[in-house]
């Protein structure tokens, strides 16, 4: 999937779940989440890691809504 689409669909819609070619999945949001259009990466900033992550090898996006945590 290109990165740009990518880059829409969280402008879109605030909260995203991407998966990897390798399988990695991670939700990324607009507050913690750069796209470097030119070096085609994505980075996330985590309280556990900073993750780079190459944009072009995202297969999968899934638009994730907001839920009730229970616990």
């Amino acid at each position: 999937m290109k990165l740009e689409i990518v880059h829409e669909l969280l402008q879109e819609w605030g909260e995203l779940i991407i998966t990897t070619a390798a399988g990695d999945r991670f939700e990324i949001h607009l507050g913690d989440t750069q796209f470097d259009m030119e070096r085609r990466l994505l980075t996330l900033r985590s309280p556990q890691a900073t993750y780079v992550i190459d944009g072009d090898a995202i297969e999968n996006v899934t638009k994730h809504y907001g839920h009730r945590m229970d616990g």
